[in-house]
């Protein structure tokens, strides 16, 4: 049974489709073309959980109907209404999941692409092996997405780990499943690189960042600084002998990206904007959130990167999850981009909190 304030809370609701449902027969409103997109919009968003609601309600009265019948003489008659009540019961339940489902607030971003960025952590080269690991893993789970994973900027190392390598990925609800891989990651293993054959732990850290572009950013050309150099490969040997690889200095916030990947300069600058656009997103987001003391995300871990989030254990076969608890021994399998079963424990996670969140500010 829905609680009162959730009740309250698709009154409202209703209450607001009707006054949008008003204002589109409006004639100034039909002339304002901008704002009759923009209400129609709302009207659209509001459709779906206004008809879940009128089916409830209509499937309530019915079922109070029915209850009037049961207090009736007929014997045939109360058992037909008892059945019929059982069966809109079941109905009205499904129909207040989809509700509440309709009540949790949705994350403006989920729909963007995803900026993604790997940076070895301790454990020297062994970290940026693990890096390499952690960017393939990402790349598999990308193509059974159907994907697509650009490389933006990248850092390698002589054995073939990355010091740091940040991509763009794009799809359909690319960001909605990897918010939550944001974090430290661990690995346990008997490096390539130790003769001893003793297990080591390395880390890695993630950051998953939505897509924005210079309409969610708005940059003054003088708050860049625009440098260009030489482009360098592994080990730090110069690779180009003419300056296309290309750094951006934001100077109000110190932010520094570079990108050196591309033969041109013109690519290698334009990638270094879409890298600095969306660390510039993060950084007043966290600030915003910094200034008006709020409480950490509610999305489960797609908090603070300094968080160990998940251990990859090679002589167990395992793989933990240490915010939600779940340990699975198929670690090849998630390594090859088997990740579903660890991202849906934590949407189903992140659901159920903010559900409880709802019921309880109604």
């Amino acid at each position: 049974m829905l609680k009162d304030a959730l009740l309250s809370k698709l009154d409202r609701i209703q209450e607001k489709y009707k006054k949008l449902q008003e204002e589109l027969t409006k004639p100034e409103v039909v002339k304002d073309v901008e704002k009759y997109k923009k209400l129609s919009k709302e009207l659209k968003e509001l459709q779906e959980i206004n008809e879940l609601y009128e089916k409830y309600k209509k499937l309530q009265k019915e079922i109070k109907e029915l209850k009037e019948i049961l207090k009736s003489g007929d014997k045939d008659l109360r058992e037909l209404a008892q059945e019929e009540v059982e069966r809109l019961s079941e109905e009205v339940k499904k129909l207040e999941e989809k509700l509440k489902l309709h009540l949790v607030p949705k994350d403006p971003n989920d729909s963007k692409n995803v900026i993604l960025e790997i940076r070895a952590g301790a454990g020297g080269e062994e970290a940026a092996l693990f890096a390499a690991d952690l960017f393939r893993m990402y790349q598999k789970y990308a193509e059974e997405k159907g994907w697509k994973v650009s490389v933006l900027s990248s850092n390698k190392t002589g054995l073939g780990g990355y010091k740091e390598v940040i991509a763009l990925i794009e799809g359909e609800g690319a960001y909605s499943r990897l918010k939550y891989e944001s974090g430290v990651h661990r690995v346990q293993r008997v490096p390539i690189t130790e003769s001893g054959g003793r297990i080591h732990t390395s880390t890695a850290t993630v950051a998953v960042l939505p897509e924005v572009g210079e309409e969610d950013i708005k940059i003054k050309p003088e708050e860049l600084k625009i440098e260009t150099f030489r482009a360098s490969g592994a080990g730090g040997q110069y690779v180009n002998t003419t300056e296309t690889a290309v750094r951006i200095t934001h100077i109000p916030t110190g932010i520094v990206v570079q990108c050196q990947d591309e033969r041109s300069q013109f690519q290698n600058k334009q990638k270094a904007l879409k890298i600095l656009y969306a660390k510039l997103k993060d950084y007043y987001e966290r600030k915003k959130q910094e200034e008006i003391a709020k409480e950490r995300r509610e999305q489960v871990g797609t908090g603070e990167r300094s968080e160990k989030i998940r251990t990859y254990n090679f002589p167990q076969n395992r793989v933990t999850d240490h915010r939600i608890n779940l340990t699975l021994y198929k670690l090849q399998d998630v390594l090859e981009g088997k990740l579903d079963e660890i991202i849906d424990a934590l949407r189903a996670k992140e659901l159920e909190e903010k559900l409880q969140k709802v019921e309880s500010e109604g």
